[in-house]
């Protein structure tokens, strides 16, 4: 089985899948690493940042070569963005092509409240993120919801919506346990 848990930078994805990691024996992998690592093995990029900042089509060729290798695994947490904002607009993380290769039976999307993701990402080092006002988390979290219902369309398979919550981060991953073992 093969399932998506995304959702915007700064929802705090990451520490509800380190968490999940400690529940379950599926294996997490993370969409834009293995994007970045086969884009970094070619030459095109540096840092994982840089990824969005491609030619549309390098980001959809990625897409297509990541989505083939995932699309093998079995027990699998897809770990990705429902949608990146790129300097041209949205782009889907999850197109038609990559939907075809993933074969997911769940998804999972990460939200949580807009004011604690502007504090998470502006206390984050770790990451070269463009300045956003409120307005703009709001706004993806919402495109984020309307995507996944697409890709549920698409797909037939069912989408959870995960709140995390400052400091309830393990109740999160908890939640996508409970739901995980339901579709098992």
């Amino acid at each position: 089985m093969r399932v998506v848990v995304s959702g915007i930078p700064g929802v705090g994805k990451s520490t509800v899948l380190e968490m999940l990691k400690k529940k379950t024996d599926y294996e997490i992998i993370n969409f834009g690493t293995l994007m970045y690592e086969m884009a970094r093995d070619i030459g095109l990029v540096r840092s994982r940042d840089e990824l969005r900042k491609l030619p549309i089509d390098t980001q959809i060729n990625l897409q297509k070569k990541a989505s083939a290798a995932i699309g093998r695994m079995e027990n699998v947490v897809i770990d990705t963005h429902m949608t990146i904002k790129t300097p041209d607009g949205y782009m889907p993380g999850l197109p038609e092509w990559v939907l075809r290769e993933l074969k997911c039976s769940a998804y999972f999307v990460i939200e949580a409240d807009p004011q604690s993701i502007l504090k998470r990402r502006s206390s984050d080092g770790t990451r070269s993120r463009d300045s956003e006002m409120l307005d703009d988390i709001i706004e993806h979290q919402a495109i984020n919801r309307s995507f996944v219902a697409s890709c549920s369309i698409y797909t037939g398979a069912t989408v959870s919506l995960i709140k995390n919550e400052d400091g309830k981060a393990e109740l999160a991953a908890q939640n996508i346990v409970r739901r995980l073992m339901k579709n098992a």
